[in-house]
């Protein structure tokens, strides 16, 4: 037989793909060639969406806006966009190939070497950035309107090189404008993290000064040669941008000089009003200093580091990194395939315990897929086309193959839980009181079937919740809400990698959420996990003394006593609570003195407080909810629920009820 058939070229159009060059978390750019008549080529970027967004029209909207926006931009230090189509339902981008690199990559290599970006080559690159900024900014609509564009991610990534020198700005993916005003009044995409404005953090309107601001940004860190605001957390790195906190600038020394040390502080101002009023007036100020000094600004230099860069060996770590080095929605490309290598494969084969296999799988599916306990503990993975590994191996996968918060158990129970026994809708309120009266730390393991979860507890009070259950997953709950829009819960899911395997970090960081959102979609992400409990009416449950979740939290605010109140009020229906305490009718109900907890702490309702305060240790249950009903102080099923969460709490109690010992 003879030498198999070469596999059939991947075509988008007239374009054959010939080589993959980066993916991102919502698209992904190849290398291509466009074939004509008499031999004649042209090399391309080819962009299009990755397929498991293809069918999502949110994103499949912003896709066709950032072609027709990009077609109304022409200017030499704008990478250029000239074919927009569609085959087959799939819509690519054509556009203007660089071969070179890009400004992050630049820094990198310098830091790398310990070697200096000469000042002339920053100016050449910021003053290309400043030009295309102030084009895009002015650019306007047919009738002649200004069309107020904003980039929102000019970015290190986003600032191309060309082998010539030529330096474009790319990537208008999420850049606003009025006439393509199209999103949901939450949940805008605003920015990478590192490359935001103080407005774009605390999430204001935006104008051109945003773009000034984070364009000064790649210019401080191109003579720095290390990240302007990284360092901590991704939460801290927002804070120190919302602050323009620019200690990084006076650490360098004299590697900032101090003339453009007065002009970045002018362009990193907090308060836009201080900034420059725009690009153009950037712009003037460097052409200033660059009098002053006599610099030779051109592209010869930067054509010569950029064909230094070859030198570079595949695989270095070209750190510092940190969290400024986050990959954006569209990616940035250049001549070097290792660029792909940097994100989260799109593609993985599973083979379970069992040796079943499953896939294709996509990295935010397979991450659902170990969140909620779909994968057994024999699971092995294989990366795009190499071999089956377990799951450790994955570095991307690193929280969720070794955090004990999630991992299930076979049967549900691990062998160390105590009080194990069946879930009693009766007594899981004096269990959950008892965990928080006592302050316990450890985890409370829940168990029916294939559904689980888990409930951390720090000294009585819930720290952190795991479930298998995908609609409590904070993606899930956040898109429910329309905090989020579906196609940014995937793009911070491909992203995950970067940001330690958490989501809420990756929204946080790719502008989606603020701070202070991402801390409120998690203690009502906390929260609900927790309340969900009181519905389950059958199971398994048991205490783990001592366990920790590991995972790195916060302190949420949540109060237990009342959590354990709402659960009962939200959860239970009368006629449950009726059966559950119709048995002690004829029983008087004594109050416990002194409380262990005072009513306060429970935030009871005006009448449940009544209702548990009328009990005197002479009138049965029965009389006191005729009694209420009859002054209109309280319905039977207020007193009755009242009555019950007392019991539960011992607050109240009765010679034939029953509690947990505590």
């Amino acid at each position: 037989m003879g030498a198999s058939a070469r596999p059939a070229p991947l075509v988008l159009g007239p374009y054959e793909l010939v080589q993959r060059l980066a993916t991102g978390g919502m698209a992904e750019v190849y290398l291509a060639r466009r074939a004509g008549p008499f031999g004649f080529q042209k090399r391309v970027a080819v962009k299009r969406i990755l397929p498991q967004l293809a069918s999502d029209p949110d994103f499949v909207s912003m896709f066709i806006d950032e072609a027709r926006l990009s077609a109304r931009l022409s200017h030499p230090n704008i990478v250029q966009v000239f074919d927009f189509g569609e085959q087959d339902g799939e819509l690519y981008m054509a556009m203007e190939y660089i071969d070179g690199t890009n400004a992050a990559r630049l820094i990198r290599a310098a830091a790398l070497h310990d070697s200096e970006i000469p000042i002339d080559v920053c100016m050449h690159v910021a003053l290309s950035v400043l030009r295309a900024l102030d084009h895009a900014h002015s650019v306007k609509d047919d009738e002649g309107k200004p069309l107020a564009l904003v980039h929102r991610d000019v970015s290190p990534g986003n600032v191309l090189i060309d082998k010539s020198g030529a330096v474009k700005l790319t990537d208008f993916g999420i850049a606003r404008a009025a006439e393509f005003e199209r999103r949901t009044d939450v949940g805008q995409l605003k920015g990478k993290l590192g490359y935001m404005s103080p407005e774009q953090v605390t999430g204001r309107d935006l104008d051109p000064r945003s773009d000034i601001f984070t364009a000064a940004i790649v210019l401080a860190e191109l003579v720095m040669r290390r990240p302007l605001f990284a360092g901590g957390i991704e939460i801290d790195v927002l804070m120190r941008i919302r602050d323009a906190d620019l200690g990084q600038i006076d650490r360098s020394g004299d590697r900032v000089p101090d003339d453009l040390k007065a002009v970045l502080l002018r362009a990193l101002a907090r308060d836009r009003g201080q900034r420059f009023p725009s690009a153009a007036a950037f712009v003037d100020a460097l052409e200033e200093l660059i009098r002053r000094r006599r610099l030779p600004v051109g592209p010869a230099t930067l054509a010569a580091m950029v064909s230094k860069l070859d030198d570079l060996p595949p695989g270095t770590p070209e750190a510092p990194t940190g969290p400024s080095t986050a990959l954006s929605s569209s990616p940035c490309w250049a001549a070097e395939a290792s660029s792909i290598h940097e994100v989260a494969p799109a593609i993985y084969r599973i083979r379970m315990g069992d040796g079943a296999e499953i896939g294709p799988v996509s990295y935010p599916r397979l991450v659902e897929m170990l969140v909620t306990g779909k994968l057994d503990p024999g699971t092995t993975l294989a990366r795009e086309k190499g071999p089956f590994k377990e799951l450790k191996s994955f570095t991307e996968l690193g929280r969720f193959a070794v955090s004990s918060a999630f991992r299930w158990e076979a049967d549900g129970m691990p062998r160390a839980a105590t009080t194990r026994g069946p879930l009693d809708r009766r007594t899981l309120p004096s269990r959950l009181f008892s965990i928080a009266w006592n302050r316990e730390t450890g985890a409370l393991y829940l168990a029916n079937g294939a559904r689980r979860k888990r409930i951390y507890f720090v000294e009585g009070v819930p720290e952190f919740v795991t479930s298998t259950e995908k609609a409590e997953l904070l993606g899930e709950q956040l898109v429910a809400r329309g905090q989020v829009l579906r196609m940014e819960v995937d793009m911070a899911l491909a992203m995950l990698p970067k940001f330690g395997g958490r989501i809420g970090d990756a929204l946080v960081g790719l502008g989606v959420l603020r701070p202070v959102e991402l801390f409120r979609a998690i203690a009502s992400q906390t929260q609900d996990r927790f309340l969900e409990v009181f519905a389950w009416d059958e199971g398994e449950i048991g205490f783990v003394a001592g366990a920790r979740s590991h995972e790195e939290t916060f302190p949420l605010g949540l109060d237990p006593f009342q959590l354990v109140a709402r659960g009962v009020r939200e959860k239970y229906s009368a006629e449950e609570i009726l059966r559950m305490t119709e048995a002690l009718d004829r029983e008087a109900l004594a109050p416990v003195l002194p409380l262990p907890v005072r009513l306060e702490s429970f935030r009871f309702q005006h009448r449940e407080e009544r209702a548990i305060k009328r009990v005197d240790g002479v009138l049965p249950l029965a009389a006191i909810v005729r009694a209420l009903d009859a002054e209109r102080v309280a319905t039977p099923d207020e007193t009755r629920r009242a009555i019950f969460l007392a019991l539960s709490c011992d607050l109240v109690r009765s010679p034939g009820w029953s509690s947990l010992p505590t």
